[in-house]
């Protein structure tokens, strides 16, 4: 099972940025990322045994425990691995309390590794894939196009734990299944 967990912005959010990358989306030829697949993962787990569920959302329950609720809004915007040879083009996120979502990243990277799983180490960045590019490619005007947006705020109150099914999804790309939700908050 190829896993991780994140965070889904509202409908609203969601909404609201892919309205405003529609309009733009014939400009460039990337793999554009289906509304539906907008999201800010939190840990990336790889392949977990069907045997380590059950453990993995109970680690995932104790760390979304501990933590509260998520506000934020979709802004801003970047590319990785940077925008003058991008291969990812993202929109940021700005949150009212960036150490509480870093602590729950860190919480559900915690989980994913005790549990068994094979954790991306990279450095959390909050963010939203919009878009893959095929090969790497200068895309500073599409950062300078993002930093201008700025979403409607919401509220992230639950982790979802996605089971990603490969080549799965229209036209050969993921398709994503959530598994789970799990409140932020104690008693939640």
């Amino acid at each position: 099972m190829r896993l991780f967990a994140a965070l889904i912005p509202s409908p609203e959010a969601v909404e609201h940025l892919d309205g405003f990358l529609e309009v733009r989306r014939a400009a460039a030829p990337f793999r554009w990322s289906a509304a539906e697949h907008l999201h800010v993962t939190l840990a990336f787990f790889g392949d977990v045994e069907e045997w380590r569920l059950d453990e993995l959302l109970e680690r995932l329950q104790g760390a979304a425990a501990r933590r509260t609720p998520v506000r934020a809004r979709v802004a801003g915007g970047g590319a990785f691995p940077d925008p003058s040879a991008a291969r990812v083009l993202w929109a940021g996120l700005e949150v009212e309390d960036r150490g509480g979502l870093d602590l729950l990243a860190i919480g559900c990277r915690t989980a994913g590794a005790v549990s068994g799983a094979r954790v991306d180490g990279q450095r959390f960045r909050p963010h939203l894939t919009v878009a893959r590019l095929g090969r790497a490619a200068p895309v500073d005007d599409w950062v300078r196009l993002l930093d201008g947006y700025r979403g409607p705020a919401w509220t992230g109150d639950s982790i979802a734990l996605v089971e990603s099914h490969l080549g799965e999804g229209p036209q050969h790309r993921p398709r994503h299944e959530t598994l789970a939700r799990v409140g932020l908050g104690p008693g939640a």
